[in-house]
C-alpha cells in the first residue's frame, strides 16, 4: 500500500468512468445537475438524513458554516436553523433555484474552485468528490478555509439510482466505477490527515412526477449509451407506481464520513 499513489488512483476512476461511460460530464458538470435538479429535490425532501447527526454535535448558534456543493439545500438549510451564518456554495442554476430561503444564508454561484468565501467554522460537503479529477486542491482549499472541523461525506459502491439499475439490464454489466469512501480515506491518510470516521447507512428511494420525467433523468445519467429503442421499455418494469408518482427502491446505500480538526 505505502507504492500506491492514492491521487493519482481517484484521478485514473474519474478519467476512466469518464471515458467508459461517455456521458454528458457527470457530478463535475452544473449542466448534468440542471437536468437533474427537479427529480433530486424531490427524491432526497423525505429522506432520513444520518449526516446531520455526525455534524450535530459541532453545531451551535454562535457558528458558522460552509457547505460546499450544496446542491438543494438539503443540509444548508436545516444547519442554517441552529447556525449564526451558511455559506452555500453551488454551481448548478437548477439546484440553487431549489435551495429555500433562510435569512442567514448566502449562496455563492460558483464551482469550489473559483469560490471566494471568508472563513468558517465549520466547511462540509457531502457527494460532491466522485467527478472531481483532482481531489487534494479541493479537499486543502476547505481545510484552509475551516476553522474548527471540515466534514467530507462519500458513498461507498454504485450510485443509489434508477439509472444503475438500468443500465446494468441494457448492457449487462455495471458502469466503470467512480471513487467512494474508501479511496477518500485512503487519499486522506496519503495527505497526512487522520480523520474521525463515522459509517452512516439510508434508504434510497428515487422519486418521479411522471414517467417522462424518470426517462429524461435516466437520459442523462447514462449518457450517450444511452438505447433508446430498449430503455423506455425497461425504464417502465423497473418502475413502480405510488399514486401519481413513479418510483424505484434502491435499498440500503453506505456512506462514510471524514471530519477532523483543520492542520495549521
Amino acid at each position: 500500500m505505502e507504492t500506491i499513489d492514492w491521487a493519482e488512483r481517484w484521478r485514473r476512476l474519474v478519467l476512466d468512468r469518464e471515458m467508459a461511460a461517455a456521458s454528458n460530464g457527470g457530478h463535475s458538470d452544473p449542466r448534468y445537475w440542471d437536468r437533474r435538479a427537479a427529480s433530486f429535490a424531490r427524491s432526497t425532501a423525505s429522506r432520513a438524513d444520518p449526516f446531520l447527526d455526525v455534524v450535530a454535535p459541532f453545531v451551535s448558534p454562535r457558528k458558522t458554516l460552509i457547505d460546499v456543493g450544496a446542491g438543494a439545500g438539503r443540509h444548508a438549510a436545516p444547519l442554517a436553523d441552529r447556525l449564526e451564518w451558511v455559506t452555500a456554495v453551488e454551481p448548478s442554476e437548477g439546484m440553487r433555484a431549489r435551495i429555500p430561503h433562510r435569512d442567514n444564508m448566502t449562496i455563492v454561484a460558483s464551482d469550489w474552485a473559483d469560490a471566494e468565501v471568508a472563513t468558517a467554522d465549520l466547511v462540509i460537503s457531502c457527494h460532491v468528490l466522485y467527478g472531481i479529477e483532482d481531489p487534494v486542491p479541493f479537499i486543502t482549499k476547505m481545510e484552509r478555509v475551516a476553522r474548527e472541523r471540515v466534514f467530507l461525506m462519500l458513498r461507498e459502491g454504485d450510485p443509489p439510482h434508477v439509472g444503475a439499475a438500468l443500465r446494468l439490464r441494457l448492457q449487462g454489466k455495471p458502469a466503470a466505477r467512480q471513487p467512494g469512501f474508501s479511496d477518500l480515506f485512503l487519499l486522506l491518510m496519503q495527505m497526512g490527515i487522520a480523520p474521525e470516521v463515522t459509517f452512516t447507512r439510508y434508504h434510497v428511494v428515487n422519486r418521479y412526477a411522471s414517467f417522462e420525467e424518470a426517462l429524461e433523468d435516466c437520459r442523462s445519467f447514462i449518457g450517450e449509451s444511452w438505447d433508446e429503442e430498449r430503455g423506455p421499455a425497461e425504464l417502465e418494469r423497473l418502475l413502480t407506481r405510488d399514486g401519481d408518482a413513479f418510483v424505484f427502491d434502491s435499498g440500503l446505500a453506505l456512506s462514510g464520513v471524514a471530519h477532523w480538526q483543520p492542520r495549521a
